[in-house]
Formats: structure tokens, C-alpha cells, sequence
């Protein structure tokens, strides 16, 4: 593709970052050149936004049906699996599983909360309440 051909298709991600992109220039030779987006490749990261946005809606009404406990939103919100988690917290992954029972969530320490809040990026009340403050 030729430098002057490189998509420049604005995105959400393009206000934000730019890709790098093989091209090449007037006289032939390759050359990195910066890229807004690509219509196709927007297309296809708006169909897996939808898809997390779908997870995290499922999660969110798991835990107010009491079939899970806050900890599965914010691994949903947070694109989190219990390795992850386990990583960030110090828990071992069989203890995340039980966590996410939402019996076994209710009788945790403030301590054992505050790992969780923490790895989360919100506060041991907001980790209850699912209610997320975003800066």
C-alpha cells in the first residue's frame, strides 16, 4: 500500500492513539506511516465492545439476582479472569471461584474486601454496590 493510501478512518480509539503501518513512499522503499483507523478493523472492535458490554450487562444481573457475587461485574468490567485476579490480589484462583458465591463474598473480611477494591481500581463500598465512579 502506498504512504499517500494509508486509511486514515477516525474511531473512538483513533482521538486517542494512532496505529503504525507499513507503506510505501514516492520512491518505493517501506516506510512506517501513522493511521487513524481502518473502517473494517473499527467495525470489528465495535462488535467486541458490544460483546463486553453484553458480559458485563449478564454479570451486573447475576449478582442482583443473587446468583453471583459483586466480583464477577468488575472481572467482567475490568476484562478480568481469575488469574488475573488471583495476580493482582494474592488469592489463589480456587478462592476467587468461592468468592464469587455471593454466601461466601458476604462473610469476607474488610482486609480480603480491600485486595479486591483495590485490584478493581474503586473503594470497598463501590465493590458492594457495583456502583462505579469512573475519573
Amino acid at each position: 500500500m502506498k504512504q499517500e493510501n494509508v486509511p486514515q478512518d477516525l474511531s473512538s480509539l483513533g482521538k486517542i492513539t494512532k496505529e503504525v503501518c507499513y507503506a510505501t513512499d514516492s520512491t518505493g522503499k517501506y516506510v512506517t506511516t501513522l493511521s487513524d483507523g481502518w473502517d473494517v478493523k473499527i467495525k470489528a472492535l465495535d462488535v467486541a465492545w458490544e460483546e463486553i458490554q453484553g458480559r458485563i450487562a449478564q454479570a451486573k444481573q447475576k449478582v442482583l439476582n443473587g446468583e453471583a457475587s459483586p466480583l464477577l461485574f468488575f472481572m467482567e468490567l475490568r476484562l478480568m479472569d481469575t488469574s488475573i485476579v488471583a495476580d493482582y490480589t494474592g488469592f489463589w484462583k480456587w478462592q476467587i471461584k468461592r468468592h464469587l458465591k455471593p454466601d461466601v463474598f458476604n462473610k469476607l473480611s474488610e482486609k480480603e474486601l480491600e485486595k479486591y477494591a483495590e485490584a478493581f481500581n474503586v473503594k470497598v463500598a463501590e465493590l458492594k454496590s457495583m456502583d462505579v465512579h469512573e475519573d
